[in-house]
């Protein structure tokens, strides 16, 4: 029931009439040229799964493979990370595997709409969704981090936040003599998905069983920054990883969507995260409580609180226009909706050209130290 459900989230980004390679999957070629290596460890697992597909006698057998196929991608990519420190793996070899799963051969009659079903499926037990599991007795970390994204631009970037979701995930602290376990899912860089309900579908389970922290992640600028006022609105000029742009401007936002419906709620929120503790880690990379939003009125201030902006219409939110924003901006609604008072925000990590092993590595790191200082009473 709860597979089921959760795979909604994503129903939104396959076409159901046509079985044509997504963008994602056309960067493939080009990947694989300029990084042979990183698909070289899971070449085995897309054979397998190719042949697998092929052979399987229906539906419910397909089902069940690609709930595996996803998992052992996740956990594959989780052990490689910890050698490699390196979060495209994942990435680049999801997207073989749904290319197999979008128009690779089936042992049976499948048509479009199955086929949607079934990479919906996929792409949420590949991303750690599925394997969210808590041990009794500890304080519980929901983490969330991004794909690479800007790939046209880069085709080989990284995304540190992508990085830390596979180095933390399932990882115990310690927090003033009491443990707390982190578990780390990674979302995708789409619009489609988002508007599909990605981040309310993942996020409502725990926080209607409320977990003790939740913390987005994306990259973002120089240094660290902590969002106090996401915004409501798009108005970024740059691409999701399918060449969609957000259809908004600084000069006029638009609204994202909801499950068919416009999104519902305040023009900005504001986070609860426990900054002072969070802003006590400031090496290597500075860290700044970032209250810095820009409305329609005004451009580019740092209101005194959140009552300061009741009147405001949303241009940029402290994360900016764009998902990284949007990502908080959707928690932190959800999380008032459902009158849940437990400390949620986001993290923008200092920004990464391409891929730096070395950098990314400190990174993390300090996103963990900034994990324990929240948890610190």
């Amino acid at each position: 029931m709860i597979l089921k459900a959760a795979c909604l989230c994503l129903s939104l980004i396959f076409s159901a009439s046509s079985l044509a390679a997504s963008v994602e999957e056309k960067r493939l070629d080009a990947a694989k040229a300029a990084m042979p290596h990183l698909l070289a460890p899971f070449e085995t697992q897309i054979s397998k799964l190719g042949i697998s597909l092929a052979t399987a006698k229906n539906s419910g057998e397909v089902d069940a493979l690609l709930i595996s196929a996803g998992k052992t991608l996740w956990n594959d990519a989780r052990q490689q990370a910890q050698q490699t420190t390196d979060d495209r793996p994942l990435y680049w070899a999801r997207l073989a595997m749904t290319q197999l799963i979008r128009d690779g051969k089936i042992g049976f009659e499948a048509d479009a709409a199955q086929r949607n079903s079934w990479l919906a499926l996929f792409e949420q037990s590949s991303r750690g969704i599925q394997d969210i599991r808590y041990t009794q007795g500890v304080r519980r970390i929901l983490l969330t981090g991004f794909d690479p994204f800007l790939l046209d631009r880069n085709i080989n970037q990284s995304n540190p936040s992508g990085l830390a979701a596979l180095l933390l995930d399932g990882k115990f602290i310690e927090v003033n003599g009491h443990r707390a376990q982190i578990e780390t899912a990674i979302a995708p860089v789409r619009f489609a998905d988002f508007d599909a309900g990605f981040v309310e579908d993942l996020l409502t389970p725990y926080l209607k069983n409320p977990v003790d922290l939740i913390v987005t992640v994306s990259m973002g600028r120089k240094d660290f920054d902590l969002e106090r006022y996401p915004g409501k609105r798009r108005s970024a000029d740059f691409p999701d990883n399918l060449n969609v742009k957000t259809g908004g401007t600084l000069a006029k936002p638009v609204l994202p969507q909801l499950k068919g419906s416009t999104l519902a709620g305040a023009e900005f929120v504001e986070f609860s995260l426990p900054v002072k503790n969070m802003l006590t880690v400031q090496t290597p990379f500075i860290v700044h409580d970032n209250c810095t939003i820009s409305s329609l009125r005004q451009k580019e201030f740092c209101p005194k609180d959140l009552a300061a902006l009741v009147n405001e219409v949303s241009v940029e939110g402290s994360g900016g226009g764009y998902l990284s924003n949007e990502i908080s901006y959707r928690s932190l609604r959800l999380r008032d909706q459902l009158g849940v008072k437990i400390p949620v925000g986001h993290i923008h990590t200092p920004a990464i050209k391409q891929y730096d092993a070395d950098k990314e590595a400190a990174i993390v790191q300090q996103i963990e130290e900034m994990l324990k200082a929240a948890l610190a009473k």
